[in-house]
C-alpha cells in the first residue's frame, strides 16, 4: 500500500491509524481468539502501520506525522479489559517512538475519544446508549467531527511541535466519573 501510495504521489503526509474493534463482555469471559483478535487489530495493526511508514519517510528523508485513535483508558474501562490492554500499549508505544523518531522528523501522537456517536454505538443496548450521554459534564455525545478535527490538529501545521501527546475528547468525561453502567452484564448484546 505504501509503496503505491508513494510511487503515485510522492509523498505521505499524515498517517491517522483508526482502525480498531472490540466488543464489550465481561473480561472473565473471553475467549482467546476474542483477546488475540481485538489486541492483534489495535495494537499489532497499528505498529505495523506505523513502522512501515516511518521507514519509508527515514529512508526518503520526508517528516510525517502519525496520529493513533486510541480510547479513554486511564481509569480501565469494565467491559474493555481487551481495547483497554491493546490501547494502553499503543499509547506507550507512540510516546516510545515519538522520542526515537524525532530524528527523523517524524511526529507521534494520540485521540483518546471518550463517547462519541458513531456506527460502533450499535454494540450496546438502547439502555446503555440512554445513560452514555451523561458520561461527561457536557452531557452530550462526541462525534465523528469531532476526533476528525483533532486529527487535522495534530496532523497538521498546528501540531507541529506536538509529539508524544495524547489529546483526549471526551467532554470533560475523566474529571466526571465512571462510565458504571458498562460493568453491567445487562448492558452486554
Amino acid at each position: 500500500m505504501y509503496a503505491v501510495i508513494f510511487e503515485e504521489h510522492g509523498r505521505l503526509d499524515v498517517l491517522v491509524n483508526n482502525a480498531g474493534g472490540q466488543f464489550p463482555q465481561s473480561a472473565i469471559d473471553f475467549s482467546k481468539n476474542g483477546w488475540d483478535a481485538v489486541v492483534n487489530n489495535n495494537l499489532n495493526g497499528s505498529w505495523y502501520m506505523m513502522q512501515h511508514v516511518a521507514r519509508q519517510w527515514r529512508d526518503r528523508k520526508q517528516q510525517g506525522s502519525i496520529v493513533n485513535i486510541v480510547a479513554v483508558v486511564t481509569r480501565g474501562m469494565s467491559g474493555g479489559a481487551h481495547t483497554c490492554a491493546a490501547r494502553a500499549g499503543v499509547i506507550h508505544l507512540s510516546k516510545t517512538v515519538a522520542v526515537e523518531w524525532a530524528e527523523y522528523n517524524i511526529r507521534v501522537n494520540c485521540v483518546a475519544p471518550g463517547v462519541i456517536f458513531s456506527e460502533g454505538m450499535r454494540a450496546y443496548s438502547p439502555e446503555a446508549l440512554s445513560e452514555f450521554d451523561k458520561s461527561n459534564p457536557m452531557k452530550r455525545f462526541g462525534t465523528p467531527w469531532d476526533i476528525a478535527q483533532a486529527c487535522v490538529y495534530l496532523g497538521g501545521p498546528s501540531g507541529s511541535f506536538i509529539t508524544g501527546e495524547v489529546l483526549t475528547l471526551d467532554g470533560g468525561g475523566q474529571l466526571w466519573g465512571d462510565l458504571w453502567m458498562q460493568g453491567r452484564p445487562d448492558y452486554f448484546r
